[in-house]
C-alpha cells in the first residue's frame, strides 16, 4: 500500500506539471458568476465503450449519445498563470493519492468475486433469506432484456417456455434468454457470458457449435435440409451406431428422445405381445401417456404426481418399481404379465443416480427369467458415459435401446434399435408401424455423423472423466467446507450432486435434498457467470471444449457461493 500511495504520489506531480506546462496561460476551471465567459462553440462528446469478453476479446460498442459539453473561452482571470501552476502542483498529487487509495480498494483481490448490479432495485420482504437471494439479486448481472423478453413469452406461450424446466419454477427469478452459445460457453441477450454445464441439456459434448460440425452442416445445407426420402447419410449413421452399441443391430432413426421412446413401447409389446411395462420412479422417458407415471425430469421437478390427460388406460399398463432395489422389480415380474423391464442405465432426471453393477446384472437375469425383455433408456447416457453407451460401460447388454441427444450432434434426433428379430417387427418389415416426416434427415444425420468422428478420436472419453471428476470434486470439497450436507458423484461427462447425506441411490433419496438450497446455489451461481441446470432433479454435462481453466474457475465460484448459502 506504502508504494503505491508513493506511486501515485509522483504520477500526481508529473500529471500536474504536465498540464501546467501544456497549458501555460489557462486553466480550465469554471469562472466565478462575475466573470463568466460567453460560450463559444459546442463539443459533442461520444466516448466508444469496450468491454472485454469471456474469450478475452475486446468488443467496441457503438457510440452512445451523451449530453453537449460547453467549451470554455479563456478569460482574464485566466491569465495568472504563475498561481495556477503552483495550486496544480500542489493539490494534484494530493488527488492522484487519494484516487489511487480508493481505486485500489475497489479492485477485487484474486480471491474476491467481482459484483455485477442487477436492474432497478426489486421489492421484497427481507424476513426470509430464500427470497432475499432468489428475488432480489442484489449481486446479480443486469437481466433486463431477457426479462422483457420473458414476460411478452408468457402471453404467447405457455409459462413462456416451449419446455417446462426452462421456466426456471423451481429455483425462482426469471430464466436468462439465450442469445448465442460457442464451445463451453453461452451469452444471453443483456451481453452477459457464462461457462455452461447444461449443454443443450446432453448433445453438445464436443462443444457448442463445434466449428468442424458446423463445416459439415454447411455442405450438406447446399443439398436440401430435408428430403422426405431415403438418404446415403442414414446408413453411414446406422452403421457407426450399430458397430459402437453392443445391443443394436438394426436402427431406427427419429426426431427426439420421447419419439424413440414411443416407438420403443409400441415395439416391446408387439414382439411380446405382453402389455405390462415396468418403469422406475422419477426415472424419465419422454412425454408419452404410458410414462407419465412417477416420472423425473420436468414431471419431478414441477412436483406433478402425474399429468392430467392421460387416460386411465394408458397409464394402466404402467407398474413402477424403485431403482436400485431388485426385491421390487422381481415382485412385480411375478406377478405380472410383463413385456419390458425400462430404465436409464444411469439415472439423469433425477439428479445424477448411478446404479450399482449388480443392479443392472440381476436386472439382465430377472428379464430373462421371467421372458420379458430388458430396455435402456440411453437417450441422456448413450455416447455421453462411452462410445459403447451405458451398456458398454457398465458390460450389461440390454435387448432394446432409445438414443437421442448426441447422436444428432446438437439438431433434433432419436433412434431405437436391438436384435434384429425384434427390430424387424418395425414397419415396413414388420407389421408395428412407426413413421416420422422429418426422420433421417440429412442435417441431422451429417451432425451426428461428424461429432461421433470426434468423440472416437484418442483421449476423448479420458478427458471428459478428468475434468468432470475435478469438478464434481470441488464441488462437493466447497460445500463440506462450508458445513452443508452434500453428495454426489459423476461418470465420464455426466454428473450431478445433492445437498443432502449420502449415498443417494433412488428417487426417494433424492427428495431429501434441500430444494431451497439448491435454489439459492443456482441463482448465486448463475450471477457469477455459471449457468447450471434449473432443477435439482437434472444432471449436468461438461464437454470436450470444456478447459481446465474452466473447471478452476468454477470450483472457485462454487467455493465463494458455498460461503454464502
Amino acid at each position: 500500500m506504502a508504494a503505491s500511495m508513493m506511486l501515485a504520489v509522483g504520477a500526481g506531480a508529473c500529471l500536474g506539471l504536465a498540464i501546467s506546462f501544456m497549458h501555460p496561460s489557462s486553466s480550465l476551471y469554471t469562472t466565478p458568476t462575475l466573470v463568466q465567459p460567453t460560450l463559444s462553440t459546442s463539443v459533442a462528446v461520444q466516448p466508444q465503450l469496450r468491454r472485454t469478453t469471456l474469450g478475452g476479446a475486446v468488443e467496441t460498442a457503438a457510440p452512445v449519445d451523451y449530453a453537449v459539453v460547453p467549451e470554455a473561452r479563456e478569460t482574464a482571470a485566466q491569465q495568472q498563470a504563475p498561481s495556477s501552476t503552483i495550486w496544480a502542483l500542489a493539490t494534484l498529487p494530493i488527488i492522484g493519492a487519494l484516487a489511487a487509495f480508493f481505486h485500489r480498494r475497489a479492485q477485487p483481490t484474486p480471491t474476491e468475486l467481482q459484483m455485477i448490479s442487477l436492474q432497478a432495485p426489486i421489492s421484497y420482504s427481507s424476513s426470509d433469506p430464500y427470497t432475499n437471494i432468489i428475488m432480489a439479486a442484489a449481486t446479480g448481472r443486469k437481466f433486463d432484456k431477457s426479462n422483457a423478453i420473458f414476460e411478452e413469452a408468457k402471453t404467447l406461450m405457455p409459462g413462456g417456455v416451449s419446455s417446462p424446466v426452462r421456466a426456471f419454477k423451481s429455483v425462482g427469478g426469471n430464466p436468462i434468454v439465450f442469445d448465442r452459445v460457442k464451445g463451453a460457453y453461452c451469452w444471453d441477450v443483456d451481453g452477459n457470458d457464462y461457462i455452461d454445464y447444461v449443454g443443450s441439456w446432453g448433445p453438445a459434448i464436443v462443444g457448442h457449435a463445434n466449428d468442424e460440425v458446423l463445416e459439415t452442416l454447411r455442405e450438406t445445407l447446399k443439398k436440401g435440409t430435408s428430403f422426405g426420402a431415403p438418404c446415403a447419410l442414414e446408413n453411414v449413421l446406422a452403421k457407426m451406431v450399430i458397430a459402437a452399441v453392443p445391443s443394436v443391430e438394426m436402427v431406427r432413426f427419429t426426431n427426439s428422445g420421447t419419439e424413440a421412446c414411443m416407438g420403443m413401447l409400441r415395439l416391446v409389446r408387439a414382439y411380446t405381445g405382453r402389455e405390462m411395462i415396468i418403469k422406475f420412479e422419477g426415472c424419465y422417458h419422454g412425454h408419452a401417456d404410458g410414462f407419465l407415471v412417477q416420472a423425473g425430469s420436468g414431471v419431478a421437478t414441477l412436483g406433478l404426481p402425474d399429468s392430467p390427460g392421460v387416460p386411465k388406460g394408458a397409464a394402466a399398463g404402467t407398474l413402477c418399481a424403485q431403482y436400485n432395489d431388485l426385491a421390487s422389480v422381481e415382485a412385480l415380474l411375478k406377478s405380472h404379465s410383463v413385456a419390458a423391464v425400462i430404465l436409464e442405465p444411469v439415472v439423469g432426471n433425477s439428479g445424477f443416480i448411478p446404479p450399482t453393477k449388480e443392479f443392472l446384472v440381476g436386472l439382465r437375469e430377472l428379464t430373462t427369467k421371467y421372458g420379458a425383455l430388458l430396455v435402456f433408456d440411453e437417450v441422456m447416457t448413450g455416447f455421453r458415459i462411452a462410445y459403447g453407451c451405458a451398456q458398454a460401460y457398465f458390460g450389461v447388454t440390454p435387448d432394446v435401446t432409445t438414443m437421442g441427444k448426441v447422436i444428432g450432434g446438437g439438431l433434433p434426433v432419436g433412434a431405437y434399435g436391438g436384435r434384429k428379430d425384434i427390430m424387424q417387427m418395425v414397419a415396413p418389415a414388420g407389421p408395428m408401424y412407426q413413421a416420422g416426416t422429418l426422420s433421417g434427415n440429412p442435417l441431422a444425420m451429417a451432425a451426428g455423423i461428424k461429432t461421433l468422428e470426434i468423440l472416437q478420436r484418442p483421449g476423448s472419453y479420458e478427458y471428459l472423466d478428468k475434468i468432470t471428476k475435478k469438478l464434481i470434486n470441488g464441488i462437493l470439497e466447497a460445500g463440506r467446507e462450508a458445513g452443508h450436507p452434500i453428495s454426489g458423484g459423476s461418470i465420464s461427462g455426466m454428473f450431478g450432486f445433492f445437498f443432502c447425506d449420502g449415498p443417494v441411490r433412488n428417487y426417494q433419496d433424492a427428495c431429501k435434498s434441500d430444494t431451497k438450497k439448491f435454489a439459492r446455489w443456482h441463482r448465486m451461481m448463475l450471477e457469477r457467470g455459471v449457468y447450471l441446470a434449473p432443477s435439482q432433479f437434472e444432471a449436468g454435462f461438461t464437454s470436450l471444449a470444456h478447459t481446465e481453466a474452466d473447471i478452476d474457475k468454477t470450483i472457485a465460484i462454487a467455493r465463494e457461493v458455498m460461503k454464502q448459502l
